[in-house]
């Protein structure tokens, strides 16, 4: 039953950011976003679309701002597979951007995706002015250099750092670079409800975490054919992740702790949370 809700919110958010990119022509940039943004599990979007139900909304009023998440996500990845980052070569079982074009090309496709994604969150039917301005406002600072890009940079300068990263280094590096997006889709219902977000805020942090720890598992340990991408790559590195410095077990065990912590925290809308505490088994049980 999740898994064909995920699949549902998946379809309307790829047709929604067809129609925004439908305007587009066919340059390489222009064929590397739609390209870039085809498949993925969209669990950022369907996290602004089921908050945004829990707080009673119409659906409708939350396609855009999900696709924005997923347009920004989608920059995100491709500047991280180029070479002067992570120089990864497979993406959701396809080769990455700058390997189907080339190295500029990627830069100009992130940057372009960057771009639509507040464009899509300045659409009328996401509400009014003011509701438009906060998604944009908290969006670009959970990308930026507080969130996503901090998080992007902390992780290449623990590549070459004399010493490795402990354990609470890891975490705040991780809730910038993996979290701060994960936490912005949460709270997105609220914003577009004019709600309080505390309590998603808190569900997200936790959700987040587990997330990571689940991809540092998945890394040692996941099928390289599901996953779409090489494997292992933090361990030929030496970088430290939460299984390096807790051990599978341990790394299992707080990740279900974390899972817990975010029901927890969704506990205040009753019924309604079925959604969000799906949501947060899925992200330790996946196999990608």
């Amino acid at each position: 039953m999740f898994m064909n809700e995920l699949k549902a919110a998946a379809d309307q958010i790829q047709a929604t950011l067809d129609t925004a990119m439908g305007p587009l022509g066919q340059t390489p940039v222009e064929q590397g976003m739609r390209y870039a943004c085809t498949g993925g599990k969209r669990l950022r979007g369907f996290l602004v679309l089921e908050t945004a139900r829990l707080h009673g909304l119409d659906i409708k009023t939350a396609l855009h701002p999900a696709a924005a998440i997923e347009a920004l996500h989608a920059y995100s990845l491709v500047h991280d597979d180029l070479p002067c980052m992570d120089d990864d070569d497979l993406r959701r079982g396809q080769p990455t951007v700058h390997v189907k074009w080339d190295d500029a090309t990627a830069v100009l496709v992130g940057d372009a995706l960057q771009t639509l994604a507040f464009e899509l969150l300045c659409h009328s039917d996401n509400g009014n002015a003011d509701v438009r301005m906060k998604l944009v406002s908290t969006l670009a600072k959970a990308s930026g250099a507080q969130g996503m890009v901090l998080g992007q940079a902390q992780d290449i300068a623990a590549e070459t750092a004399t010493d490795p990263l402990g354990l609470d280094e890891i975490t705040q590096l991780q809730a910038n670079k993996t979290g701060a997006l994960i936490s912005w889709s949460a709270q997105a219902g609220a914003i577009l409800a004019q709600a309080d977000p505390e309590p998603l805020r808190q569900y997200a942090q936790a959700v987040g975490l587990a997330f990571q720890i689940a991809d540092d598992i998945l890394d040692v340990e996941g099928d390289a054919t599901k996953a779409g991408k090489k494997l292992q790559k933090d361990a030929d590195a030496g970088k430290a992740t939460f299984v390096s410095l807790m051990g599978l077990d341990a790394a299992r065990t707080k990740a279900a702790e974390l899972v817990d912590q975010a029901v927890d925290a969704v506990s205040v809308y009753g019924e309604r949370a079925q959604g969000l505490r799906q949501i947060a088994a899925f992200v330790i049980e996946r196999d990608t």
